[in-house]
Order: structure tokens, then C-alpha cells, then sequence
């Protein structure tokens, strides 16, 4: 099977974040700190991992601190170098100008919609999609997970995962076909179904794999649930015109779009990590119940 290799990775990031205010009046939701690494860092990082080499981040009013952060800061390496402070902890955070684009998405219009602003950098190649709110843990990553199952299958991939039923109207749910493993052959999609008409538990979590024939739908996509440009609905319409899988992901996935699961997401990083959880799982014993 002959296909292009992934090579770009769009990072939606120009949302409003309004379930987080005040916090986020001034600062980007995907620069709330998980631990000691903004949620973005954990999602770059992730796609570094999967082979990522150009990351396109589609911004909004409001967001330089996220192109900030990815850049050179002279003076705080300078100062961090007089004082003899290994800037080790800032790797990662220096994107090359060749690795990084930026695009702006000038009205909240939906997650379709941002896709859609990429389309001249992303041109005629396939591409991931990251969403920095869904905070994914595992081993490897998530997106090294899809890139490793798309090199044998091609096509468009998803990130599946199951959810309760009482929560499937919260979600993009896939209609299953034939299951091989963590394999799922997409039939369909459908975007926050109704309490009851769910055609399965497998929702669509935020990390995709896309061939450049999206835009051209997305291109005519007319505004599905909330009212929104809905990826999901595009998505939908390539179905049976190429193969189209989703991926069970191996892992733990936070909503960090969500404040208990960003809290959740802070705690469960915060045990991982040697140099505080002592602390920490101190402090949680002593807390009531």
C-alpha cells in the first residue's frame, strides 16, 4: 500500500475558552498548566513523539502567549545561563521558524472551520489533528499509537474510546463495522446523537489523521450542531470513498476542557512524578473523606 507519510500536525487553538473565566480572560486555555507544562507542550510533545516535523497552530484573538512560548527567549535564557541554571527545562519549548506556522482563525466558527484555515499550509498531504483539551497519557502516545496502526492502513484514522451510554450525547460517535483489536472500521459518524439513538459507545476523542480531501469538504460545510462548522459532519461525508478506521486508544484520556478533569489530569501527573508526589500524596491523606 503506497500513501504519503504523516508529516503536519493543525493544533486548533483559537477557542474562547469560556468554561475556564476568569482564569482564561488574559491567558489561552491551552496555556493552563498541567503540573509544570502548559496543556499545549504535553500535545506538541506528543506529536514530536509520532514524528511530527511542521506544527501548525490555528490561533485567535488573544493567543500570542502560546507563539511566546514556543519561541526563543533571550532574555530568560540569558539570565537563567549568568546564574549557572541548566535550561534543560526549556526543551521543547524552542520550536525551529521552518517547524512551526502560525494561521488565524478570525471568528469562533467550529473545530471544522479551524481545520479549514490550514488548508495552504497543509496542502496536498495527509495530517494529524491535535486537540491540547483532551490531555491523552500513555505509552507510547496516543498519536504514535494512530501514525504506527496508519502506516498499514492509509486512509483517515480517529481516536476511539469507549464511553458510558448516558454520556454518548456529549460525543462524535462512530458506527462500527468489522473489529480487528483496537481496530474499528468507521461506517458512519454522527455528531452528539440524542439520549437513546447512539449507534454505539465509541466516541471520538480529540486526535485525528486526515487526507487533504477534507478541505474540499469543508470547503461547501454548512454549519451542523450548535450551529457550529462540526469536523465530524466532514468527516462523515468520506466514508466509503477511502479507508477509514478508528483507534482505541491505549491509555488514559483527561478532559481538561472540563475543571474536574483538569484537576484529575494535575493530580494523576503530580503522583507520576518523584520529585513531588511524596508531597502531594501527604497533603491528599490528610484531606477529608
Amino acid at each position: 500500500m503506497s500513501f504519503k507519510p504523516l508529516r503536519k500536525a493543525v493544533f486548533p487553538v483559537g477557542g474562547l475558552g469560556t468554561r475556564f473565566l476568569p482564569a482564561t480572560k488574559a491567558m489561552p486555555k491551552e496555556m493552563l498548566p498541567v503540573v509544570d507544562r502548559p496543556l499545549i507542550q504535553y500535545a506538541v510533545d506528543e506529536a514530536i513523539e509520532a514524528g511530527i516535523e511542521q506544527m501548525i497552530f490555528v490561533t485567535g484573538r488573544g493567543k500570542s502567549a502560546i507563539e511566546d512560548h514556543f519561541d526563543i527567549s533571550y532574555e530568560l535564557e540569558h539570565t537563567m545561563s549568568s546564574r549557572g541554571k541548566s535550561l534543560d527545562v526549556l526543551d521543547g519549548t524552542r520550536l525551529k521558524p521552518g517547524n512551526v506556522a502560525y494561521v488565524r482563525q478570525q471568528e469562533p466558527m467550529g473545530l471544522g472551520h479551524a481545520v479549514w484555515c490550514a488548508r495552504d499550509i497543509v496542502g496536498d498531504e495527509p495530517f494529524a489533528v491535535l486537540l491540547a483539551d483532551d490531555f491523552m497519557v500513555g505509552q507510547p502516545g496516543c498519536l504514535k499509537q494512530m501514525v504506527e496502526a496508519y502506516n498499514k492502513t492509509g486512509g483517515n484514522m480517529i481516536c476511539a474510546m469507549e464511553v458510558a451510554e448516558e454520556a454518548t450525547d456529549k460525543y462524535g460517535i462512530i458506527t462500527p463495522g468489522a473489529r480487528n483489536g483496537a481496530l474499528t472500521e468507521v461506517k458512519g459518524l454522527v455528531e452528539k446523537p440524542k439520549r437513546g439513538t447512539s449507534p454505539s459507545n465509541l466516541a471520538v476523542i480529540g486526535r485525528y489523521i486526515l487526507q487533504p480531501d477534507v478541505m474540499r469538504v469543508l470547503e461547501t460545510q454548512e454549519k451542523g450542531a450548535g450551529g457550529e462548522i462540526q469536523l465530524t459532519d466532514a468527516m462523515a461525508q468520506m466514508i466509503g470513498n477511502q479507508p477509514f478506521f478508528g483507534l482505541t486508544f491505549d491509555g488514559v484520556r483527561y478532559d481538561c476542557g472540563d475543571k474536574a478533569g483538569f484537576i484529575q489530569a494535575n493530580i494523576a501527573v503530580a503522583l507520576s512524578r518523584e520529585d513531588i508526589s511524596p508531597a502531594v500524596k501527604e497533603f491528599l491523606g490528610t484531606l477529608p473523606g
